[in-house]
């Protein structure tokens, strides 16, 4: 299961995204009729360009979020067998034995958790970019995706959103004895990028640079927050004498 997330979901997430846009431009494109469908909100990142460029902004800017939930998915896979799995194999109790500290630990895990899921996301990203002239991009489309706002959220949001999820996850599986359940606690993260996408198809929200310097400031103090938590709820005695 590690595997088949570290490897094929960003091969998913990667080329949905191309393959819709290969499929709207060999059936000609999305009729201007359709600018019916963008909320008038989004009109405004649009500016002077032309409807098909705007409809292929509006469409591409909802698989934003699969480029900041990549590097949230793909760690969470890992951190919630990092305490777990340790167990199971009986590894852990060495390891707690060592002279290491418990921030070390934590940061250790950390860092072997979310670095992959960072680097291949913004792999993925770059392969993205490299393919959208290829698969019908249109130039306006191309510097959208190369704007601020992409950076933001791929270069910034998604690492930051990587820290939260293993935290958390570490969290949880330092006080479980089911990595699933880690798991799928840690999974919870997802849920507010879900509800920013369908409040961004209503036109409820737009993401623009306001939006991602507010989303940032709040990662960065729910990060601080995770990261103090996680190493107070490390027990390491509780954990050696408890989880038999």
């Amino acid at each position: 299961m590690v595997v088949f997330t570290v490897l094929f979901v960003p091969v998913i997430l990667t080329l949905l995204p191309l393959s819709i846009l290969y499929v709207m431009g060999s059936s000609g494109g999305l009729p201007e009729g359709d600018m019916a469908d963008v909320p008038p909100q989004f009109l405004q990142i649009c500016g002077n360009l032309p409807a098909v460029d705007c409809m292929q902004v509006f469409m591409m800017n909802q698989f934003m979020m699969m480029f900041m939930m990549m590097p949230l998915i793909i760690p969470t896979a890992i951190a919630a067998y990092s305490i777990v799995g340790e167990k199971t194999t009986r590894s852990l109790e060495p390891l707690l034995a060592t002279p290491i500290t418990t921030t070390e630990l934590l940061t250790g895990k950390a860092v072997a958790s979310a670095g992959p899921a960072i680097v291949i996301s913004w792999v993925s990203f770059g392969i993205f970019i490299l393919l959208l002239p290829l698969v019908g991009g249109t130039p306006g489309l191309i510097r959208n995706a190369t704007g601020p706002v992409w950076l933001l959220a791929v270069i910034v949001i998604g690492p930051l959103l990587a820290i939260a999820a293993v935290n958390l996850a570490v969290i949880v599986s330092s006080r479980v004895n089911d990595p699933r359940a880690a798991e799928q606690a840690a999974g919870v993260l997802i849920v507010p990028l879900v509800a920013v996408l369908f409040a961004q198809l209503a036109g409820v929200i737009v993401l623009n640079i306001t939006f991602m310097t507010l989303s940032i400031l709040a990662m960065i103090v729910l990060d601080i927050g995770l990261i103090y938590l996680g190493a107070r709820l490390f027990q390491r005695e509780t954990i050696l004498t408890r989880w038999k």
